[in-house]
């Protein structure tokens, strides 16, 4: 292998200019409009997606468009990009449906001809920010896992579908192909869900009619690559979480003393704080590997991917309850928010893909038998 070809090989994971300069935007647009105080009492309404934010978000940050190309109204951005925005949704538990209208609904009409009539003017309007679809399949569906119903003529169903109740459009895969239904003719039951910023609903359709956008074997590569680089921006989301919920540990043990010491200063907490830092660094190579995979096209995207959501998704889950937990008292409360960190990494920790099963999408890629 020559140097070139090594140089080529190996992907660049540190931030650019542009995205750091990203980063910043979305961070303080979202410590303006989605702060912690926003974000805990629209939990305990009724309505937890918030409209204005995602306005501001999608619309006039043009966030919506970041993978949509130029040429379709998006702003012709990478998977690297989408990923940074998604660390600061994920820092913030912000309850807009970036993850799910964005990116996978998003990838998956760009996974068919966006130059055709309708394809191409849905991704349009949800460049646009103003309009949202939602994928109508089991958030809990992964790339490989996925099953498509029969038919769209006659019941279709499908249950646990995140941000379903609040999107325009509904992306309703079957087993004669991909169709577009407007969200108005669905019945549509909401769901509690573990994680109250993302609303999750069952969607009926009985005997809908919608417009077919592609037939079977395309609709079923295209779900698989919107879910594939769903799952490989999630874990952006996930590594979001761990590091809020480290540097918020970090600040408070600093701050909280116990026998006129900074309860951080104790060597047992030390270490425990230490080892969260290490597996944050982990989970942020191999988030950054998995987005510019998919940034790049890689043919060793689906692995990265993989990788990704097998490590990240438990590292989340350890940041959340190691935040919980040492902040003591505090931290079993409802006002504080460490509890929408850890419903977030939980919920987040079985959608698109378990661990297990990606960890099985690895074996298979890397030719391993199971014992």
């Amino acid at each position: 292998m020559t140097a070139d070809t090594a140089a080529e090989a190996t992907p660049d994971l540190l931030y650019s200019e542009a995205e750091d300069d990203l980063r910043s935007a979305v961070r303080s647009l979202l410590a303006d409009r989605a702060d912690t105080p926003s974000v805990l009492s629209r939990a305990e309404s009724a309505t937890p997606y918030d409209s204005g934010l995602w306005r501001a978000l999608g619309a006039e940050m043009g966030l919506a468009g970041l993978l949509v190309p130029e040429k379709l109204g998006g702003q012709g951005a990478s998977h690297r990009e989408a990923a940074v925005a998604l660390e600061e949704i994920g820092r913030a538990v912000a309850p807009v449906p970036y993850l799910t209208s964005s990116v996978i609904a998003t990838e998956t009409l760009l996974a068919l001809n966006a130059e055709s009539g309708e394809v191409g003017s849905l991704l349009r309007e949800l460049a646009s920010g103003h309009r949202t679809a939602a994928l109508v399949v089991p958030f809990s569906a992964g790339p490989h896992s996925v099953r498509l119903p029969d038919t769209l003529a006659g019941t279709v169903s499908a249950v646990a579908v995140a941000d379903a109740a609040t999107a325009d459009v509904l992306l309703v895969p079957t087993g004669q192909g991909l169709y577009a239904v407007d969200a108005t003719v669905a019945t549509l039951t909401p769901l509690t869900p573990l994680d109250l910023t993302r609303p999750l609903a069952a969607v009926c359709l009985d005997a809908v009619s919608g417009t077919l956008l592609a037939d079977a074997a395309t609709a079923l590569a295209a779900v698989r690559g919107g879910l594939l680089a769903g799952a490989g921006l999630l874990a952006s989301e996930q590594l979001g979480v761990a590091e809020w919920c480290l540097t918020e540990t970090v600040a408070y043990t600093r701050d909280r003393k116990q026998f006129n010491r900074p309860v951080g200063s104790f060597q047992a907490l030390k270490h425990r704080m230490a080892q969260l830092w290490l597996e944050v660094v982990s989970a942020r190579a191999a988030a950054r590997n998995a987005a510019d995979a998919l940034a790049t096209g890689s043919p060793e995207a689906p692995l990265a991917v993989a990788v990704a959501q097998a490590y990240c998704s438990g590292v989340a889950v350890r940041a959340a309850e190691e935040c919980v937990q040492l902040h003591g008292g505090i931290g079993m409360t409802w006002e504080h928010p460490a509890h929408l960190y850890l419903k977030r990494a939980k919920s987040a920790q079985i959608a698109l893909g378990s661990a297990g099963e990606h960890r099985a999408s690895i074996a298979a890629l890397a030719d391993l038998q199971a014992p």
